[in-house]
């Protein structure tokens, strides 16, 4: 069973496009230096910093996780914006409940196999929205889009959702990811077209 999550933007603003964004129906490859390759024999996610519960998951441990798919938008700062994409994860929440996050913890960073970081407010990123995601419309994840494992953000710009996530740290300070430190917006929010800093 899908879960619409698309009535989300009524948090944040009056309509569902973001000013400045145009709707598309196809979906744009947008990243930091091209696709990595991976094997799944030896990928593995890794979860530390403020928590209980050090992760070290497996292709298929992480796969055993709860999961479930969602229909989200997705908003790219370039200013496009893609509706009603059903993607397939875990939930923020269910892994951060996984390895107990500390009470100290108050930031997030997302870390991929091509070196790219991306940051979050940890209380942003708890929310059932915020998804570790292998399926896209009822197959794999392409790779193009960030399979094996991407972050979706729907309620962000879609660099705030890293593509090629191989782990997270929760930190007790805040730190900025990549494009935050060239620039871009640390907060990112498309409906007041928080783009650049």
């Amino acid at each position: 069973m899908t879960k619409d999550v698309t009535h989300l933007y009524e948090e944040f603003g009056d309509d569902r496009l973001p000013p400045g964004q145009r709707e598309t129906q196809r979906f744009p490859v947008l990243s930091k230096s091209g696709t990595p390759s991976w094997d799944p024999e030896t990928w593995s996610f890794e979860v530390w910093g403020a928590v209980e519960n050090s992760l070290d998951l497996s292709f298929d441990e992480f796969h055993d996780l709860p999961s479930e798919t969602q229909r989200q938008d997705f908003h790219c700062v370039t200013g496009w914006s893609k509706f009603d994409c059903e993607f397939e994860g875990v939930t923020f929440p269910t892994l951060a409940e996984e390895a107990g996050v500390t009470d100290d913890a108050v930031h997030v960073m997302f870390h991929a196999l091509d070196g790219y970081t991306t940051n979050l407010p940890l209380d942003t990123c708890m929310r059932d929205e915020v998804m570790f995601v292998w399926g896209y419309n009822g197959e794999d994840l392409p790779a193009d889009h960030g399979g094996p494992l991407r972050v979706v953000t729907p309620h962000k710009y879609a660099y705030k959702g890293a593509k090629w996530v191989t782990g997270v740290e929760f930190l007790t300070e805040p730190e900025r990811g990549y494009w935050e430190k060239r620039g871009y917006s640390n907060t990112a929010n498309p409906w007041n077209e928080e783009r650049y800093s």
